[in-house]
């Protein structure tokens, strides 16, 4: 959809509202979520400007731009002054974000606490609208030797193959294991299921050797760690 000319266009902002020079002469991390997006938008509407019309956006998101990531172009579209071509530049630009915080998850080699394992999963697990259940192998230094996905859509022990995983870890020379699934509903707290999981891997490592060292729960922004809470 064309923007008429009675847009707010950047261009004809006043000077103390203009995003992009904004960005070049104090510096991009000045900048507010809003105005980020408003560059990216390049417009608003006949009745308000891309700042306001990014507030807008952001706050129907509670100002989290992980939740504004998971809406649809079509969910974009739904904002008046948001056309095909806008919702695309806002959706891809927040997919290379996620892109880029993968990458530097994967710097990370050696696993040192549970903290590191949620920031190597994050990025792959954090956002899913499912549930997904992954596995970290690791070597006696904890060095991640693999990071695997063994199943999508649930979490029971039908969906988890304990043969499958203690293959793997036997073909990679892994002598540690590191479980992890997500819960999209954002709760941190384990099922029973989630216990009774645990416990059936632990139980099939003991007698080749191979530990596992934790279980995490991980959401956006947070996760729960089985080992920090004692319970593994």
């Amino acid at each position: 959809m064309q923007e008429k000319s009675s847009s707010f266009s950047i261009k004809h902002w006043a000077d103390d509202d203009k995003p992009r020079e904004k960005l070049v002469h104090k510096g991009k991390s000045i900048l507010s979520d809003a105005e980020l997006i408003a560059i990216l938008i390049g417009s608003g509407s006949r009745n308000e400007s891309a700042v306001e019309l990014s507030k807008r956006i952001l706050s129907s998101v509670n100002n989290n731009l992980n939740e504004l990531g998971k809406l649809s172009i079509k969910q974009l579209m739904q904002f008046k002054g948001i056309g095909e071509a806008k919702a695309v530049t806002i959706a891809a630009a927040l997919e290379i974000g996620r892109r880029r915080r993968g990458e530097e998850a994967q710097k990370i080699t050696k696993i040192t606490s549970s903290k590191d394992a949620f920031e190597l999963l994050q990025p792959n697990m954090g956002e899913l609208p499912h549930e997904e259940f992954w596995i970290v192998y690791l070597n006696n230094s904890n060095k991640v030797i693999h990071t695997a996905q063994l199943s999508k859509g649930g979490i029971t022990g039908t969906l988890v193959d304990v043969r499958l995983v203690m293959k793997q870890a036997l073909e990679l020379g892994a002598v540690a294991l590191i479980l992890a699934h997500n819960h999209p509903s954002g709760g941190l707290k384990p099922s029973q299921a989630d216990k009774q999981l645990t416990q059936k891997l632990k139980n099939a490592g003991i007698s080749l050797d191979i530990k596992i060292l934790d279980h995490l729960i991980i959401t956006q922004k947070d996760y729960f760690s089985f080992a920090d809470q004692s319970i593994l």
